[in-house]
């Protein structure tokens, strides 16, 4: 019983050494079985989050999992070798696992496990690293993307926009520069989108697993990138067509400017001529007017043209800006001269010739009467003037020459009085015309050379003349017969007077008197007294230092020379005896002496003497005296 019960002990522990050994080998066998294929299981995540999990469970195998298993291999190798060193010893024979949990089917399970464990690893890091790589480049796409479209980000419509249809020719140059700016940044740009599609082609094959997204956006990327690359070269053309086509219309412009100026100034100068109002005095005046302003006439056809002409290069830049569909933008920069202003003024000349026709030839007819009433006066005056002329000359020869006596020529001068009276209505007649001729404004003749006043001026001239010289023979008369001076007498003293008045001007000079003087047999040489004595004559007969001697004045002086006459000192003379030999008189004296009226005129014309023998109630009779000669102040 003690052996059975030894050898069935032993038998016991073999067999329960032989279930934990199959236990055990199944156990692990299936555990190997299972990591395996986990281990061998290479499908890669989409992110790094997810394979970065992987490698934590990865570790989590090695450190948690794989440590007791490799125990559990250690322990069933000495348990097998431990059951087998039993079996030997107790002649037992050897223990044969079941088939597949062999120690040597076990080690090849784990060796193979190893070799799954070890390409997991080198898989893991590979993969974490190809998607460490992934993201990168998808960052990089990422940001590229997103600065390649924050700039393009109104590219399209900055390059689609017509701006330039609204542009001036400076707006359009600077458009054009800002325009090859914006090439030269496009041009730049085109490095970051060949970065933006190669990193796109790098994520399709590095397998990125957001390759759809990252194609399509670079897709619309590089599509959008052509469109701008179209919309540039569009742009560029439309731009440079519309610079050339604002050339065309700016040089259009210019042209316009140039013409329309003078061609303005003319019309201004032009209505300014035709509204200037003239004044003209002769037909000869108006009728230059007149040419002058046929000849302005003459040349409106050629001004029509040259303003059709101006308006066509307006309407030239106004077809090619509609036609190609330019805005312009104001009006023309080289003037203010529109072609409203144009056809404005133009109108008005041609309002205004018709009104300076009437008005020329209005004053043509006015001048055609003022040149009638012109010759219808010279005539008149031509003959009135050379009557006066005559008839003056004529007096003035009865008055110097000595035919017949002084009664004859007295009458003679009242015939030609007469005459000149019954002239008159020549001279109303023509006071009539020149009333005409005022009225009408005619400040000069050319057919006469007498004016109005010089006729009225020779005619009162005239009037006086004849009135004086017939006063002066009157004088002569008186003086002839107060004096007792002979016919003879007086034609002597007449040709010593005209012999010596060399202009016949009807007065002598100084000279000319003295040399009269001289031929009468005066002393009047020029030494101190005899200058004395022409001095007191002088004194004599130009009382009034007029400096010319008149006949009557001559003959005066002649007859006091010639005949015996009463003189200042004589009439002294007399009121000396009067008033008893004194140098004074009194007014009882003087009315006692002379009758009462010269008594008083003597009283109250008489001076108080201022003598040292002078009385009360003295009067001066020499002051007196001398005064009624002129010799002082009465």
């Amino acid at each position: 019983a003690n052996r059975i019960c030894k050898v069935l002990a032993v038998n016991q522990e073999n067999e329960h050494l032989m279930e934990d050994y199959e236990k055990l080998a199944s156990d692990l066998l299936e555990w190997i079985r299972r990591t395996i294929p986990w281990l061998e299981d290479r499908v890669p995540q989409k992110t790094i989050q997810e394979m970065q999990q992987k490698l934590e469970d990865f570790r989590d195998y090695r450190r948690v999992h794989k440590p007791p298993k490799v125990q559990e291999k250690c322990q069933l190798e000495i348990n097998f070798n431990t059951l087998q060193t039993k079996l030997r010893l107790s002649n037992r024979p050897a223990f044969m696992p079941s088939e597949g949990k062999m120690v040597s089917d076990i080690n090849n399970g784990w060796q193979h496990l190893e070799q799954a464990e070890k390409g997991y690893e080198e898989w893991l890091l590979n993969e974490i690293r190809r998607l460490e790589r992934l993201d990168h480049l998808a960052e990089k796409f990422r940001q590229k993307a997103s600065i390649h479209e924050a700039w393009t980000d109104g590219k399209e419509a900055m390059l689609k926009h017509r701006d330039y249809e609204t542009a001036t020719l400076s707006d359009i140059k600077a458009l054009i520069r800002k325009h090859e700016a914006f090439e030269s940044d496009l041009a730049a740009h085109q490095d970051r989108v060949e970065q933006i599609a190669a990193i796109a082609q790098e994520l399709n094959e590095l397998d990125y697993y957001d390759s759809h997204n990252v194609n399509t956006r670079c897709q619309k990327i590089c599509d959008q990138w052509d469109a701008l690359g179209s919309l540039t070269h569009s742009r560029r053309e439309a731009l440079e067509k519309t610079e050339k086509q604002l050339e065309a219309i700016d040089q259009l412009h210019l042209e316009y400017a140039k013409r329309a100026a003078p061609f303005n100034n003319w019309m201004e100068s032009a209505m300014e001529d035709l509204q200037d109002m003239f004044i003209v005095h002769t037909i000869e005046e108006i009728e230059g007017l007149i040419s002058a302003h046929d000849q302005f006439k003459s040349t409106l056809p050629d001004a029509d043209r040259e303003r059709e002409a101006i308006l066509a290069i307006h309407k030239e830049a106004q077809r090619i800006a509609e036609s190609n569909h330019i805005k312009l933008s104001g009006s023309n920069p080289y003037t203010t001269v529109t072609p409203q202003i144009i056809n404005s003024k133009w109108e008005k000349v041609q309002q205004l010739v018709p009104k300076r026709d009437h008005a020329l030839l209005e004053e043509q007819s006015k001048q055609q009467s003022n040149e009638h009433l012109r010759r219808q006066f010279a005539s008149q005056a031509n003959v009135v003037g050379p009557w006066i002329q005559t008839k003056m000359e004529e007096i003035g020869r009865i008055s110097i020459e000595m035919n017949g006596t002084l009664e004859d020529q007295l009458s003679h001068l009242k015939q030609y009085e007469r005459s000149i009276v019954d002239y008159k209505p020549n001279l109303d007649l023509l006071e009539q015309q020149h009333q005409l001729i005022q009225e009408a404004l005619i400040f000069d003749n050319k057919h006469t050379n007498y004016t109005m006043e010089h006729i009225r001026v020779g005619w009162e001239q005239l009037l006086t003349t004849i009135a004086r010289t017939i006063n002066e023979v009157e004088n002569q008369i008186l003086t002839r017969d107060a004096k007792g001076i002979s016919q003879e007498q007086m034609q002597e003293f007449r040709a010593s007077f005209n012999h010596f008045d060399k202009d016949h001007g009807g007065a002598l000079g100084p000279e000319e008197f003295k040399a009269c003087l001289i031929s009468l047999g005066y002393d009047v040489e020029n030494d101190r007294q005899g200058e004395a004595e022409f001095n007191r004559i002088m004194s004599l007969v130009d009382p009034n230092h007029s400096g010319l001697v008149t006949f009557q004045a001559f003959i005066d002086f002649m007859s006091r020379e010639t005949t015996d006459t009463d003189t200042a000192d004589q009439v002294i003379a007399s009121f000396k005896v009067l008033a008893g030999d004194k140098n004074f008189i009194t007014a009882e004296e003087l009315r006692r002496e002379l009758p009462p009226d010269q008594a008083e005129y003597c009283i109250a014309r008489m001076a108080p003497y201022q003598g040292p023998d002078a009385v009360p109630g003295a009067l001066d009779y020499k002051s007196f005296s001398t005064a009624l000669y002129g010799e002082s102040d009465l």
